[in-house]
């Protein structure tokens, strides 16, 4: 098999230049730096995909390549990792937008919930995962079971 030697170059500088922006702190750098790497994983597939050949299609042979097949296995995950890296590419237009958006704004909305927590009293039965059978000073769980509401929820129900 002979590999091409520009695609292999392309596919170093790639992965090269991939490795050095996902070391970088900045996120939206270190999100382009995936991008980078992988297009050069791609090209890389795609070599390893061996030489052209007919499409991977029963009784499609093609006058230049005539028996020889295509290998549609690297085919397949060439186009899924476009896909994916698509929805990559999407996730980081969304990240850079919201990076320019909450530092070009300064002023942020107060949150109605966050103040409604810190309105709430201390006290353990106040807490949102406690009912009324708990103890209310302490917050623990108490033997008398649950105690809300009439009798009859508790009572089972028989037929009439």
């Amino acid at each position: 098999m002979v590999v091409n030697f520009s695609l292999l170059l392309m596919a170093g500088v790639l992965i090269s230049a991939g490795v050095y922006l996902v070391l970088d702190r900045a996120m939206t750098k270190m999100m382009m730096g995936l991008l980078l790497l992988g297009n050069g994983v791609n090209l890389i597939l795609l070599m390893a995909g061996g030489s052209p050949g007919s499409p991977p299609i029963k009784y499609r042979d093609s006058e230049i390549y005539g028996e020889q097949v295509a290998d549609p296995l690297a085919q397949g995950m060439i186009l899924t990792a476009i896909v994916i890296s698509m929805a990559l590419t999407g996730f980081i237009l969304a990240l850079a937008y919201r990076a320019y958006r909450y530092r070009t704004e300064d002023i942020i909305e107060d949150d109605t919930e966050d103040a409604a927590v810190a309105a709430r009293p201390p006290v353990a039965s106040a807490a949102p995962d406690h009912d009324a059978s708990d103890d209310p000073t302490t917050g623990r769980l108490t033997d008398r079971g649950d105690s809300f509401g009439p009798k009859s929820f508790e009572a089972p129900v028989s037929e009439d």
